[in-house]
């Protein structure tokens, strides 16, 4: 069977066709650019999260340095 272009209902059916596939792209181009600053979204948090646990790792390391110098000083005070 032969597509005639002049026939409106066939021309119809193109257009549609175009249409969807047009649709489609750009869909899918949106998709894309939603999966990309999704994942430089999601690369800042886990910077982020990376960054405060070794604040808080650092922190803690702090306090128990201080607490064993205060025990050590303690110690000697008492000891004298």
């Amino acid at each position: 069977m032969l597509l005639n272009p002049f026939c409106p209902l066939s021309t119809a059916k193109v257009l549609a066709l175009k249409a969807t596939v047009l649709l489609l792209l750009t869909l899918l181009i949106k998709s894309r650019i939603q999966i990309a600053t999704g994942s430089a979204i999601g690369i800042v948090l886990l910077l982020l999260q990376t960054l405060v646990f070794l604040a808080i790792s650092g922190g803690l390391v702090l306090a128990a340095g201080g607490a064993a110098v205060y025990a050590t000083q303690r110690r000697r005070t008492a000891a004298a």
